[in-house]
């Protein structure tokens, strides 16, 4: 009888410990998946006070999906790349913002607009869980898939996580391509001009892996970017595509 007990509470002990193994304090917060009217005065002002330092032009509108879950897949070059991405489609965006800002006074404001942190440097178990809820609930998620600011240096090599997410989630990913921010505050009191442009959408292929589908959005931002910009996708390999 003892030993029977000694069994059983052993595997007891170790579903609670996988419980709480698997607990996230980030579980705690309510992280918004959809838009709201707090959402929307929040974006207004932001988009008014942006309206005062850029002027913006937006191409390809008519490529982004009414509903339905869709990845938009940036170059990413400084922080404010963010703000006319949004501007520019009339869906709210989920972003995965670093950890660090969650900790802030603005952790509330960001959960609002639609953010959600993640731990970089590491396989974040729980945003990767989080992006795969925001697809699952036909929202928008938006990715870098550079995974860092080029800083003005042209494209730099691709993460894969952008097709993976695609992939596993079997959804469309929007090519956007951002030009202009690295501008801001450059020109004042003149306003900086920024373009965003939206590519049309790419659909995993049945065969794709992730560096396949990679590498064909990369290449498709590529050529929507001016040459300055493409950095290591500037020249497309011979026969690439075929």
């Amino acid at each position: 009888m003892n030993y029977v007990s000694s069994i059983i509470a052993f595997y007891y002990g170790e579903a609670i410990l996988s419980a709480q193994l698997d607990f996230d304090l980030r579980d705690r917060k309510k992280y918004y998946l959809e838009e709201t009217s707090i959402r929307r005065f929040l974006l207004f002002l932001v988009e008014n006070l942006f309206r005062s330092v850029m002027v913006m032009r937006v191409e390809g509108q008519e490529n982004f999906p009414s509903d339905g879950p869709v990845i938009v897949a940036a170059n990413h070059v400084t922080n404010f790349d963010v703000f006319p991405m949004q501007f520019a489609v009339p869906r709210a965006i989920c972003f995965m913002g670093k950890a660090e800002l969650f900790n802030t006074p603005l952790d509330p404001l960001l959960r609002v607009l639609c953010a959600f942190p993640v731990y970089r440097g590491e396989k974040d178990e729980w945003a990767i869980r989080h992006a795969e809820k925001v697809l699952a609930y036909g929202q928008t998620l938006g990715m870098f898939p550079e995974g860092k600011r080029s800083k003005g240096k042209g494209l730099g090599v691709a993460k894969t996580g952008t097709a993976r997410m695609a992939i596993e989630m079997n959804c469309p990913i929007i090519p956007m391509t951002v030009i202009g921010t690295d501008q801001f505050f450059n020109r004042l009191p003149r306003r900086t001009s920024v373009t965003v442009k939206l590519l049309p959408s790419i659909l995993p292929y049945p065969n794709d892996t992730p560096l396949s589908l990679t590498d064909r959005l990369m290449f498709t931002l590529a050529a929507g970017l001016p040459e300055s910009m493409r950095g290591v996708y500037a020249e497309v390999p011979k026969g690439f595509g075929r």
